[in-house]
């Protein structure tokens, strides 16, 4: 798998090289188009973890920026409005992950998001302690980080 990411990143430089523009989006364009040629050379090749870890990436990173554009608005509107909206609460989220790394991105994830932040995780690591500013429904909101962020997280790293 990292022989396919160096060789993409390769075929990103070269890419740059060529067409003579240092720009962020010239890059990516070469990594998509390295990596495009990457999977087609690769397509019968038994280790296809790499072409099918990439765009799960891809994906948890879109998803992330939705979901914190969606809670910065949600905190601006609450702010810039007279009357308050937050519903505060603590809940003990049971984790899937299970491993120091798993657990730390995750938190880390949920705690950049506006509107949580991890206070806590249990001895045995089983469970996160979340502060949420807008909880509603504790259950959907468990719902909601179990099949958005830690799902996605754990389709990545595992």
């Amino acid at each position: 798998m990292m022989k396919h990411f160096l060789m993409n990143l390769l075929l990103s430089f070269i890419w740059v090289a060529l067409t003579g523009s240092m720009y962020y989006s010239n890059f990516l364009f070469g990594f998509l188009l390295g990596f495009f040629i990457l999977w087609v050379m690769n397509r019968h090749e038994e280790d296809r973890r790499y072409f099918n870890k990439v765009p799960k990436t891809i994906g948890f990173v879109l998803y992330f920026l939705y979901e914190m554009l969606a809670a910065n608005v949600q905190v601006a509107y609450d702010v810039i409005t007279p009357k308050y909206f937050f519903k505060p609460g603590i809940i003990r989220y049971p984790l899937e992950a299970t491993t120091d790394i798993e657990i730390n991105l995750l938190s880390t994830m949920i705690s950049m998001t506006p509107g949580t932040l991890i206070l806590d995780i249990s001895e045995d690591k089983k469970s996160l302690f979340i502060h949420v500013m807008y909880l509603k429904d504790r259950e959907h909101f468990i719902a909601q980080i179990k099949k958005g962020f830690e799902h996605r997280l754990l389709e990545i790293l595992r």
